[in-house]
């Protein structure tokens, strides 16, 4: 497979090209902040970003789905039958989407498509998205990808990567799946030696950027027990104020609810994010609540993504690195302190 290299203006010309053969999103500043969005939404693409405040796992995993839907109508032949509610599973590309949260994907879907458990419509919205990456020139001082197994040019989990050469992109394929759009985009041009050397020399220098290290080699080994019983919790938990802005903005959170909502004689099950910070989150019916206190449901996040995780399928730690819920914490908590904590914790 030939590097390509596209004009930036061809490369976004080319791109509206293909709106009939997939939903393409892209990048586009929403206000204060970068967001996904179809690409003929009205709003300029922009390529120019650091990382979006939301991943695009919404695009596989929406924040609100309708799962099923029934009658109430005693009148209905099929009333209070639940049936599968019509979903859209159209070929989508996801372009300029950072190899973080590309990575974010596999590091979920160990969770969502396993020999034990096949989640349908997760599965099926994944298979039909392409992922086609935008390497990251400049490295936010929060991202940590490079000590969870990604890059800033990580090919983990992408079917193509951009590189922003300035006033053009290398396009590089890395699966079949990016090799068939990238065809159907059409145009471009073989990159020459000089374009291929400096796309390199960017993602070296991207690398020498990275200067958040989050130490992960010992957590695989220390006992659960230990981890979850050692003394730095309250603390850790102390300035939490569980809004659950950590897990709403992580790619790799996945909790969710299932509600359902009926007007008049119609009815909808709903699969909604959740999030382990809140504390009905695990309020049983009986009204006992196994984590009815803040330092509990703080350690329920850090030991699911940083050792439960971690034990349960042996493929590294469950973050990608992208660095958002540092980012954005109103009260500073920080997983990479708590990692290299746990990390170095000796029971």
């Amino acid at each position: 497979m030939t590097d390509k290299i596209f004009t930036k203006d061809e490369w976004l010309e080319r791109l509206g090209g293909v709106k009939g053969d997939y939903k393409v999103f892209v990048p586009v500043k929403d206000g204060d902040f970068h967001m996904f969005a179809p690409i003929d939404s009205g709003k300029k693409p922009d390529f120019s970003y650091q990382n979006t405040r939301l991943s695009p796992k919404g695009l596989v995993y929406p924040q609100s789905e309708r799962i099923f839907e029934y009658s109430l109508d005693k009148q209905d032949e099929d009333a209070f039958i639940v049936k599968e509610a019509p979903k859209d599973y159209a070929p989508q590309a996801v372009v300029g989407i950072r190899p973080c949260d590309a990575q974010a994907f596999q590091i979920v879907k160990i969770n969502f498509d396993n020999k034990e458990f096949r989640d349908p419509w997760w599965v099926q919205r994944f298979e039909s998205s392409v992922l086609i990456g935008l390497g990251c020139n400049e490295p936010c001082d929060t991202c940590f990808c490079n000590s969870v197994g990604g890059g800033p040019f990580s090919e983990k989990g992408l079917d193509a990567l951009l590189f922003d050469l300035g006033d053009a992109f290398l396009v590089r394929v890395i699966t079949e799946k990016g090799q068939a759009f990238v065809d159907k985009v059409g145009g471009g041009a073989e990159a020459a030696q000089d374009a291929v050397d400096k796309a390199k020399r960017l993602a070296l220098e991207a690398e020498g950027r990275m200067t958040s290290k989050v130490p992960t080699d010992k957590l695989k080994d220390k006992v659960v027990l230990d981890l979850f019983n050692a003394p730095f919790w309250d603390e850790v938990a102390f300035a939490c104020i569980n809004c659950g802005t950590c897990t709403y903005l992580c790619p790799t959170c996945w909790c969710f609810d299932i509600q359902d909502e009926a007007y008049g004689k119609q009815g909808d099950r709903l699969r909604n994010w959740d999030s382990c910070m809140y504390p009905l989150f695990t309020l049983h019916g009986s009204g006992h609540n196994p984590r009815d206190k803040k330092f509990q449901r703080v350690r329920q996040r850090f030991m699911h993504k940083l050792k439960y995780y971690v034990d349960k399928y042996g493929d590294g730690v469950q973050c990608s690195g992208c660095g958002r819920c540092v980012r954005y914490c109103p009260v500073n908590i920080d997983i990479r302190k708590v990692c290299a904590r746990m990390n170095a914790y000796e029971g």
